[in-house]
């Protein structure tokens, strides 16, 4: 089955504070967004790459991920994070589409096609970590709770996320209420959603600190270090 990637890139990052977009901002000398697109571009099912952003940065993504690899669509994102993911789904052509977080640079190809594999098996499929932290609940005045949350079963969710395109497309265009990932749109609508294991250098970059740690992963070797672009 053909497979199309769609690259959330339109999000603000207000807790990066920085005056750019987050994607566009360099990760040793190399734009954020070029490390996803990398990534793709590595997976011989992966046929399209679609990136969603802002009208104003469309340009800028173009820059960047035209060179990385041929068959790149730009189209633009919406208010909410499941229009953003809508518009990348109803531009995709592929039978699976891989929804992923741009701010999320080093997914590797072992785990795209992980989800890509279980996805064509069951029809959806989200990488997970599982929780090792203690969970505790604190009151109104930010002091801890007795009660300990347990951890059994409990699992942070990451991207990409894969489904059948023509699933995924209905339940976007059908939610009404704000969602933090697409597969709660999946399990809203009542359908199943199979896990595989994520990765921990999966790491999503939300603050000044991620940018920092993604910085070092690359240093170490931990990650491969990308060819600058853009």
């Amino acid at each position: 089955m053909a497979v199309t990637a769609v690259i959330l890139a339109a999000g603000r990052g207000e807790r990066m504070q920085a005056r750019d977009n987050k994607v566009f901002l360099p990760l040793a000398g190399t734009p954020v967004l070029a490390y996803s697109v990398r990534a793709f571009a590595a997976v011989d099912a992966v046929r399209e790459i679609v990136i969603v952003t802002r009208a104003s940065e469309s340009e800028q993504a173009v820059r960047i991920a035209a060179p990385l690899f041929t068959a790149v669509k730009i189209v633009n994102g919406g208010a909410r994070r499941q229009d953003s993911a809508r518009a990348g789904v109803a531009a995709a052509t592929g039978e699976i589409v891989l929804i992923h977080d741009g701010a999320r640079p080093f997914p590797s190809p072992e785990l795209i096609a992980r989800v890509i594999a279980t996805t064509a098996r069951h029809g959806a499929c989200v990488p997970v970590i599982p929780v090792a932290d203690t969970l505790r609940y604190t009151d109104q005045d930010g002091f801890l709770l007795p009660r300990t949350i347990a951890r059994a079963g409990l699992y942070r969710m990451q991207t990409p996320q894969g489904f059948m395109r023509d699933r995924i497309l209905s339940v976007l265009t059908e939610m009404n209420k704000s969602i933090t990932d697409d597969a709660a749109a999946v399990l809203a609508d009542g359908g199943m959603v199979a896990t595989v294991p994520g990765e921990e250098t999966n790491i999503k970059l939300t603050t000044q600190a991620d940018l920092l740690l993604a910085a070092a992963l690359i240093t170490a070797g931990v990650v491969a270090r990308s060819d600058s672009t853009g």
